[in-house]
């Protein structure tokens, strides 16, 4: 018997079975796969190791702060600063049509460029800003409250409104069109105010400590062990059958897999279309280079492009949606003298699920290299035209985010209607990760420690 079980490997899971294991509880980690980060992953193609999901950390934080959510993670898992060793992006922007908004990981720059766009909206930023500082993070009534409607308001100009959304959408909303005040708020404070880091030997390196200090305390990780069903008994989770037909019971069952895709384990036939899958996914392309990025003058650590006269935020009616995206170079970090061996250029955008579940492998296999090539075409518009110096290139598509995630859909951040205290219907059933609110490796990592605090330590 477990004091708790986890569903799935990923940032949220194993940090809160660290927290837990600190408290002597005996945990089990479950993971369909053969590796683990979920979402943020890697894998290694070609001898090249690449990174799934990571562009950058949000929430980035100098060393020997002892304020936001960074800070408060390591202090929670016992991780010093030095073990993550994240690296300060080198300056990002925002490009739509005749207009850049550059930013840092100093708000100060982002205050300039913005009164040096938008003249007119100078106090107005203030006061959003001032807004945005003031927002109480435990304050659910801002839950459902439309950012949109609250941002018309500040804002005059709609331009400045897109443009502040763009990068906050592609980086955690779930939701189609707008998001809800307090994510933005949340969003454009890990963005903009405190910023975008990376650790040197990317996303790895996270996890390799994430698990090496989870067994270390004891915690038992499970490969190759998917759950099949959930067996309910009374209102509880009696057992979890796996897909071997292996039988585990636990106390408690914490679930990172998803909120409908949880509720499909449960036997009890509880309805899932109270939270449904969200529709919105990407397609990625990597492109390792056998030169820096900077080299070919691109110095942009992150690109967040639009190029038409509105931003859609929505489910994609083509395979990609090339009309935005988000271009990033792991090259371009402060990384203290030290430089990634070779180039990389990644690319990000809106896609279709529906289409590519459609293909035969034959067919998929093209539709990606026609992909590749059209959502690259599109990226350099806005970056040098690297496409003489590519050495190797890789590309996921929804069904790949499928495969290692199982978020129905290729939803890359899970249903619009998050579960934000991660309680289920069942008394010892809850949920973590992306369908309980927090996005991002940061957010991950804090949703599993949040829901570990609050839901495994009693009793």
């Amino acid at each position: 018997m477990y004091d708790t079980i986890i569903i799935g490997a990923g940032m949220s899971g194993l940090a809160a079975g660290i927290r837990l294991a600190y408290y002597d509880q005996r945990v089990c980690i479950l993971e369909r796969h053969t590796t683990i980060g979920g979402l943020n992953s890697f894998y290694r193609m070609g001898g090249r190791d690449y990174d799934v999901g990571l562009h950058a950390l949000t929430n980035f934080t100098p060393k020997g702060t002892k304020k936001g959510p960074l800070a408060r993670l390591l202090r929670q898992l016992r991780f010093g600063w030095d073990e993550f060793e994240i690296s300060p992006q080198l300056g990002s922007e925002i490009v739509f049509p005749g207009v850049r908004i550059q930013f840092d990981n100093d708000l100060e720059l982002m205050r300039a460029e913005v009164g040096r766009e938008f003249p007119a909206e100078r106090d107005n930023f203030e006061q959003l800003l001032s807004q945005i500082v003031q927002y109480d993070d435990l304050d659910e009534s801002h839950q459902n409250i439309s950012a949109r409607e609250r941002l018309q308001e500040i804002l005059s100009d709609p331009l400045l409104i897109e443009m502040l959304f763009c990068p906050l959408m592609f980086y955690g909303s779930a939701r189609e069109h707008d998001m809800d005040w307090g994510q933005f708020s949340i969003m454009f404070r890990s963005i903009f105010m405190e910023g975008l880091g990376r650790p040197f030997a990317g996303v790895r390196l996270i996890l390799k400590h994430l698990v090496r200090k989870f067994r270390g305390l004891g915690g038992e990780l499970k490969l190759r062990a998917g759950v099949e069903r959930l067996h309910v008994e009374e209102g509880q989770v009696r057992n979890v059958v796996l897909d071997n037909g292996e039988v585990i019971e636990g106390r408690r069952i914490l679930s990172s897999a998803g909120w409908p895709e949880t509720m499909r384990l449960c036997d009890d036939g509880h309805p899932v279309s109270i939270r449904g899958p969200g529709r919105l996914s990407f397609c990625e392309t990597i492109a390792t280079l056998d030169v820096q990025p900077q080299d070919l003058g691109h110095e942009s650590t992150i690109t967040f492009f639009n190029d038409w006269d509105h931003f859609e935020w929505s489910q994609s009616s083509q395979p990609c949606d090339v009309r935005s995206g988000v271009i990033c170079s792991p090259n371009n970090f402060d990384y203290g003298g030290e430089q990634l061996a070779e180039g990389t250029m990644r690319i990000t955008g809106l896609a279709n699920y529906d289409y590519w579940n459609t293909l035969s492998k034959r067919e998929y296999a093209l539709e990606k290299l026609r992909w590749y090539d059209r959502m690259t075409a599109s990226a350099v518009r806005f970056v040098p035209d690297y496409r003489s110096r590519v050495i190797d290139t890789d590309m996921f598509t929804p069904t790949t985010i499928v495969r290692f995630t199982g978020h129905e859909g290729g939803a890359i951040y899970g249903t619009p209607d998050k579960q934000f205290d991660g309680r289920t219907h069942l008394d010892n059933l809850f949920v973590c990760g992306t369908d309980q609110g927090f996005v991002g490796i940061v957010g991950s990592i804090v949703s599993g420690i949040s829901m570990a605090n609050m839901h495994c330590l009693r009793g």
